[in-house]
């Protein structure tokens, strides 16, 4: 047995209910004037967590400016003005409190505080220019109010060119938040769809983390892990929004697959969602990948069955009296349980407003925009029709 890997995870989490309020004490704030960075729309006000974020911050002597314009699908140029915002405020550190969107969109705008030019040119994929990060990033704060990117915990954030419809994930030790709160008290308000939506995502960060060929001791054991809690806790939290375990444990995994994306990585599943959303920027990426999910697990468990089983596994299918060729697919029969588990069945990318018409440009723009994963972390390399006819496949 050869093993052979890089293992660096620095974030300090803090997690548990009521575990907001730490705020008001922590030594561990990197800083004195935080950049807080939340989405466009009401939530973080109408349930008074920025309220909330901002006393406690204010009783550990820490000051606040706020930047409140991001989107669902973040985009480059709410990085700029983020950016902008901070180095005119002096400030050093940046808070991303909120889902996927906000945290990622703090990241990028901690990378551009720093560093000159236009965020575009730090991007290695697609229309990038792949410049280096030479100055690092401000030190980055999350506190996630969704349990499902696991962005907390990894240093990955995704931004979104509208001009060319183009959505990549970027990032490097130097966007690893160094503080992570993540307290599941702040989820029980999330809407059922979204619930399962921002699920699922954890569950794919996983599940494909623990596919990819870079995987590693470490992101396996958190993988097999969140898939269990996620198939046995989702169905409860998207039914039961209230039920605080179920909460606490679906929260948990999401941070485990956030370690997941930090020690492995996705596989083109996630490739080839960025390019729908990318051009349909209202469809929610989760709902995207549970669309897309049956279809493309299906055929790569055809083709590379070997690691299906220990997910399999984790979901709790008994496989050990099926036939070898039987036992990649109890992965499919359980993803289809829990997808109908909570409710989502019936997504199809059609529901959208997606056409077979785009499957070719949506094939080419997945590979040209986020290609590393094809190459360097599926385990079967596809080919351009054979992506093309998983999008068809999803319609």
């Amino acid at each position: 047995m050869k093993l052979e890997f890089n293992y660096y995870m620095p974030t300090r989490i803090i997690f548990g209910a009521g575990k907001l309020n730490i705020l008001s004490t922590t030594p561990y704030l990197p800083g004195k004037k935080a950049l807080v960075v939340i989405s466009s729309g009401n939530s973080m006000k109408k349930y008074g967590y920025l309220d909330r974020v901002t006393g406690y911050l204010k009783e550990n002597g820490v000051q606040t400016v706020l930047f409140d314009k991001i989107l669902p699908n973040p985009i480059s140029e709410h990085v700029a003005e983020g950016a902008k915002m901070a180095k005119d405020n002096n400030c050093d550190f940046v808070i991303g409190l909120g889902g996927g969107s906000s945290i990622d969109s703090a990241k990028s705008i901690a990378i551009m505080a720093k560093n000159p030019g236009e965020y575009w040119d730090y991007i290695s994929e697609g229309s990038g220019k792949g410049k280096e990060v030479k100055k690092g990033a401000l030190p980055i704060v999350a506190i996630p109010t969704t349990a499902g990117t696991g962005t907390e915990t990894d240093p990955w954030t995704v931004i979104t060119k509208t001009e060319t419809n183009e959505k990549i994930g970027f990032g490097g030790d130097y966007s690893l938040p160094s503080l992570a709160i993540v307290d599941p008290e702040l989820m029980l308000s999330i809407p059922s769809d979204f619930t399962a939506y921002q699920g699922m995502d954890a569950f794919f960060h996983s599940a494909e983390g623990y596919l990819s060929i870079k995987n590693q001791p470490a992101s396996d054991m958190y993988a097999l892990e969140a898939v269990s809690l996620i198939t046995k806790y989702l169905p409860l939290a998207v039914h039961e929004g209230k039920n605080l375990e179920a909460r606490s444990a679906v929260a948990w995994a999401s941070t485990e697959s956030g370690i997941v994306e930090s020690l492995s990585f996705c596989v083109s599943h996630h490739s080839m969602e960025h390019a729908l959303s990318a051009f349909h920027p209202e469809l929610p990426h989760g709902a995207g990948l549970i669309a897309l999910s049956v279809a493309y697990f299906s055929f790569m468990a055809e083709k590379c069955p070997e690691r299906f089983v220990g997910l399999a596994k984790a979901m709790g299918e008994n496989i050990d009296l099926l036939p070898e060729k039987e036992k990649a697919f109890s992965f499919i029969t359980s993803l289809k349980k829990l997808i109908k588990n909570i409710g989502m069945d019936d997504l199809k990318l059609s529901n959208f407003g997606i056409r077979k018409e785009e499957a070719e440009i949506l094939a080419e723009n997945s590979m040209n925009t986020m290609g590393s994963l094809f190459k360097y972390s599926d385990p079967y390399k596809l080919s351009l029709e054979e992506v093309i006819s998983i999008y068809k496949a999803c319609l």
